[in-house]
Parts: structure tokens; C-alpha cells; sequence
């Protein structure tokens, strides 16, 4: 920023003070442009609502709140810790919406946002096929070696990002055990196995929240097991009559923790955002034993 004559006396300090100190406010734009990196939209699926879905990119950004889901216990969360960004893995206004009152949960709680001038971003499955998005964060975890996306992306001659993950342990071990480090990473409550617990596995495939549909991918790419949050009765019917081990492990306990990493890396790479992820989100599902 060059300086002018003005700029030297005492109005002209404070004048250059006051433009140094917006020139580091953060925007929303510039946490848009991060995520976008980190999680470019072209990886999105072609169904999905992904983006600024709610607010002002130009606005300008101290607080950040990362969630899975927007609720309405969420979105109060936001408002009575002074958001000005929500960062939702899960898109809002996902079906075309021709009148927003509040007459509806969905239509107060985007009133609400709306008043408090809070943006909502979602990456949905461009974080899920991120090269070091949801899928890859638990390939890594479970230490797998030789990782590629199920599906590969054709924006990356180099296969790295795209559609699931499916990569082979060092050494084969029983279906029971990977199924006992996969609840341990992903802090998973129960699971439900679709195969033999006894069953020598190693090579691996992985689709985070309702990835039941990468079955036949990972058929195809010869994987012993297919970990996944939820899946339809007949897609357990399918792989119980196929190769291919099912895992389910819930979709919050698949999802959850990339959000919760996310909320780390905005904080660490924007010194003076305050960023966490919501603390009122909690899984609707309730696992009894």
C-alpha cells in the first residue's frame, strides 16, 4: 500500500491505521475462496446444492461455525454466538422453495439467519471427494496404503480426487477387527455388518453418509468391505448375495468428524476467525443396545 503526503501527518495515521485494519478483516468471500480450494465445487455431484446458499459474500467474518446439519437448535447456536458464517456440510433449501415464511421450521429458522445477517456455505460432496476431504480423512485414519477414489474425478488426469476411497490394510485381518478401529476413529457407537465377522479382509473401501450406492464400485474394484454410514434394505440384500462386506456405521459418525477437522483448519489458516464446530449438533439417531 503506498503512502501519500497525507498519510504522514496525524489524521493521515489514523487514516492508513484504519485501512491496514480493514485490509486484514476477513470477508466471506475469502473463506469461500479457501474452501474452494481445499474443496473445489467441480467435484460436487450433479444433483447437489453446493456454495454460498444463504447471505453476503462481501461481508466481513470473525466467527465461524462449522456443522453437519442446520437445525434450528444449531442455527440458535449460531445466532446467540455471534456467527457471521455457517459452514454446513449438508446443504439448506436442497428442493426449490416458493415461499419462505415462518410458517414452516425450515422457513423460521432461514428468517431468523436471514435477520441475524448470517451466511450459510455448503461443500457437501465436494468435501466428500476432496483429496484430503471426508473420504480420504478416513482412509488415512485407517491407515490404509495405495488409497484412490472409487469413482476418479475427470477434472484430475491424476485420479486423486473424486467419488469415495478404496485403498488395502498392510497386512489382511478379520472383518471384526477393522470393524472395531473404524468405530474407535470415528467415535461410531455400534455397527451393522452385512458379512462374515470372521471374514480375512484387506482391501477397503470407503463412503462416507449414504454411500451404499459405491457398492458396485467397490465390487468392481475387487474391495473385501464397503464402510459406509446408512444404507437401503436392498442394498444390504445385494451385497449380502455378493463379495463384498458391508459396514454401516451410521451416517452422523461417518460425517461428524470432517466437520469437526474443518472447523480446525479455517482457525489455523485464518488467525483472527474464531472457528468451531456447532455444540448443540448431536446425532438424531439413538443407538440402544
Amino acid at each position: 500500500m503506498p503512502l501519500r503526503e497525507a498519510d504522514y501527518n496525524q489524521e493521515g495515521v489514523a487514516l492508513l491505521a484504519t485501512r491496514i485494519g480493514r485490509s486484514r478483516m476477513r470477508r466471506v468471500q475469502d473463506i469461500m475462496t479457501f474452501l474452494e480450494q481445499f474443496a473445489p465445487l467441480q467435484l460436487a455431484e450433479s444433483w447437489d446444492n453446493v456454495g454460498l446458499l444463504l447471505g453476503d459474500r462481501e461481508r466481513t467474518v470473525s466467527r465461524v461455525m462449522t456443522c453437519l446439519t442446520l437445525t434450528p437448535d444449531v442455527a440458535e447456536e449460531a445466532v446467540d454466538d455471534k456467527a457471521q458464517l455457517i459452514i454446513c456440510h449438508h446443504p439448506i433449501l436442497f428442493r426449490a422453495v416458493k415461499r419462505l415464511t415462518s410458517d414452516t421450521d425450515e422457513g423460521r429458522m432461514l428468517l431468523q439467519l436471514m435477520e441475524s445477517r448470517i451466511a450459510v456455505y455448503s461443500p457437501h460432496t465436494a468435501f466428500d471427494s476432496a483429496a484430503e476431504g471426508i473420504n480420504a480423512s478416513i482412509a488415512a485414519g485407517l491407515k490404509l496404503e495405495e488409497v484412490r477414489p472409487l469413482r476418479p474425478h475427470a477434472i484430475d488426469p491424476e485420479g486423486a480426487v473424486g467419488g469415495g476411497r478404496c485403498g488395502r490394510l498392510a497386512m489382511p485381518i478379520a472383518l471384526r477387527e477393522l470393524i472395531a478401529r473404524a468405530k474407535k476413529l470415528l467415535s461410531a457407537p455400534a455397527a451393522k455388518v452385512v458379512g462374515d465377522l470372521n471374514y480375512p479382509v484387506q482391501s477397503v473401501a470407503i463412503a462416507c453418509g449414504s454411500g451404499a450406492e459405491f457398492l458396485p464400485d467397490a465390487v468392481r474394484a475387487g474391495c473385501d468391505v464397503l464402510i459406509t454410514g446408512e444404507a437401503r434394505f436392498h442394498a444390504c440384500l445385494e451385497a449380502r448375495s455378493g463379495p463384498t462386506a458391508l459396514v454401516l456405521l451410521g451416517h452422523y459418525a461417518t460425517e461428524r468428524p470432517g466437520v469437526e477437522r474443518l472447523a480446525v483448519q479455517i482457525a489455523e489458516k485464518f488467525a483472527k476467525i474464531t472457528c468451531w464446530p456447532s455444540r448443540k449438533e448431536t446425532d438424531p439417531v439413538r443407538w440402544v443396545g
